[in-house]
């Protein structure tokens, strides 16, 4: 059709216009998308019928992921917030140090350079200040504008509760669906297959929820696999995507329902961590590393993964969009291979070690990056050090400054100060 309004409208389109038009019919040609001897028109929505997707309605998730992530912002808030103040998770304040043009340098020195050794010997003369109070500056900059515990608690009660209703809602859905069962009907009589109501919304959930992830991604607590997350969420985005365009939304169904099922475990293991419930945390752990191993590393790449690479070929023929789907497949195995790696690891060291450290899944947030509970406390005391600092930094400025003023007078102060920079 793009083809024939090409022809027609030729001699009075602009060229930039003739243009537009021959790129996208080349984008959506027919024998990228679809199977050999098959139309857009063979596919195309009727009014009244269920019968095949639209590809207009993939815009919907967009304008609704920024819903979500207000939505997201309210039960946090009202909901996760309570319930962290009710297990005793402490709200942390975390205060921007006095301004000190020198130790700022020197922090964002320290920044840039991970191998930077600050010599604070030589600031503690130049300031007029004491070794221990440019310790005090340098990390209370550190913790500046980091989350703290009852922020990930937040974040991660979030997620517990959007994987738990997305899993049963999934369920819900597909229980009665023939494919659940017998996962050849993906394949059978493909591309003519209806796309009930039901899994209707449960493409337009997850894609919004996706998108949501992947706007918040850069405010939200930053991971040490912030590029593997990111390329997880794009690839899970052009996967939906694709699927829906292919009319592929069967097989793209159980991908969703067999990834949000251990994600229940490991955020909800990660909230009795946070609240310092150890017990219910390692018992929860176990059950989400042999949840994982199970979903993602076996019903994924053989049931779904081998259906669609060795199965469907017998039953539909193939075009180059399906090469693509499958593709994007493959590349979430290597992200679950990557993840069960770490996972395994932190399992394993966690069995040797029989002591109580911090347990931190594959997608956990690095140590740079968070404040501790056990920070909490000296924060407390640094707030007591900000006067005394500013002072020092004013006044070593000019010259002026007496150390002996800035020595705190207690042996407690003393105590907690070693703890914190130990």
């Amino acid at each position: 059709l793009l083809q024939e309004i090409v022809k027609k409208n030729k001699a009075m389109s602009s060229p930039l216009e003739t243009q537009s038009l021959t790129l996208s019919s080349l984008f959506w040609k027919e024998d990228i998308w679809l199977p050999p001897n098959m139309t857009w028109e063979d596919v195309k929505p009727e009014p009244g019928s269920n019968r095949y997707t639209n590809f207009g309605e993939l815009w919907y998730p967009v304008p609704a992921a920024l819903v979500i992530i207000l939505v997201r912002a309210h039960v946090m808030r009202h909901w996760f917030k309570p319930l962290g103040l009710y297990l005793g998770i402490k709200p942390s304040n975390h205060k921007k140090p006095p301004t000190n043009e020198v130790l700022e340098q020197e922090f964002q020195a320290m920044r840039k350079d991970k191998k930077f050794v600050s010599d604070k010997v030589l600031l503690s003369a130049k300031l007029g200040m004491t070794e221990r109070q440019v310790d005090y500056w340098l990390k209370r900059r550190k913790l500046y504008g980091k989350p703290s515990t009852m922020d990930k608690f937040c974040e991660t009660g979030w997620r517990c509760l959007y994987y738990s209703g997305a899993f049963l809602y999934g369920a819900w859905c597909l229980w009665d669906k023939a494919w659940l069962w017998d996962i050849k009907h993906c394949w059978y009589n493909y591309p003519h297959h209806d796309i009930e109501r039901s899994v209707w919304w449960y493409y337009m959930f997850e894609l919004s929820f996706y998108w949501s992830l992947s706007f918040s991604q850069f405010f939200d607590v930053r991971r040490k696999d912030f590029i593997e997350m990111f390329i997880h969420h794009l690839t899970t985005i052009a996967l939906l995507s694709f699927s829906w365009t292919c009319n592929l939304t069967r097989c793209g169904a159980l991908v969703l329902i067999v990834h949000d099922f251990s994600d229940i475990f490991l955020e909800l293991a990660k909230m009795f961590h946070y609240a310092k419930l150890n017990t219910p945390c390692d018992v929860i752990f176990g059950i989400f590393v042999v949840a994982w191993i199970f979903t993602r590393l076996g019903l994924f790449p053989t049931w779904i993964l081998f259906s669609a690479t060795i199965e469907a070929p017998q039953m539909v023929e193939m075009f180059p969009a399906y090469y693509i789907f499958n593709g994007l497949l493959s590349v979430l195995l290597v992200l679950h291979v990557i993840w069960t790696y770490f996972i395994l690891k932190i399992a394993f060291h966690a069995v040797l070690a029989k002591k109580d450290e911090e347990l931190r899944d594959s997608r956990s947030d690095s140590e740079d990056d968070t404040m501790s509970e056990s920070d909490h406390d000296a924060v407390l005391d640094l707030n007591k050090e900000d006067v005394a600092v500013e002072n020092a930094g004013k006044a070593g400025t000019n010259g002026l400054a007496d150390a002996n003023f800035l020595i705190p007078s207690t042996e407690r102060s003393k105590d907690i100060v070693a703890q914190d920079l130990k």
